[in-house]
């Protein structure tokens, strides 16, 4: 499938899918679905090889509906409120903090 045909059946111009495969733009949850969806392709296709990764290990660190937790709720909103260069910055750190721990 071409980039321009997965753009299609996602409902996007073709441009923003290149800039998920080359890791400019980051692809949310709901457009990763979107995109397994027409890829037919389960969502944990996306995941294969990772180390820690895949259903099995979320499930085990993360509650089944994190976004119920008020506390993770006003998280993520304040997260997406930091203008997206200094959002990087601050997952870069969150990330080395996690690995060190």
């Amino acid at each position: 499938m071409t980039q321009q045909q997965l753009a299609e059946r996602v409902g996007i111009k073709f441009q923003q899918i290149q800039k998920y495969e080359t890791g400019m733009n980051r692809v949310s949850a709901s457009r990763l679905w979107d995109i397994s969806e027409a890829l037919q392709v389960p969502i944990d296709f996306f995941f294969e090889g990772l180390e820690g990764g895949g259903a099995e290990a979320s499930e085990t660190t993360l509650p089944s509906d994190i976004l119920a937790d008020k506390e993770a709720l006003e998280l993520v909103r304040s997260y997406y409120a930091i203008p997206e260069n200094q959002r990087r910055r601050l997952f870069e750190l969150a990330r080395v903090l996690s690995d060190a721990a």
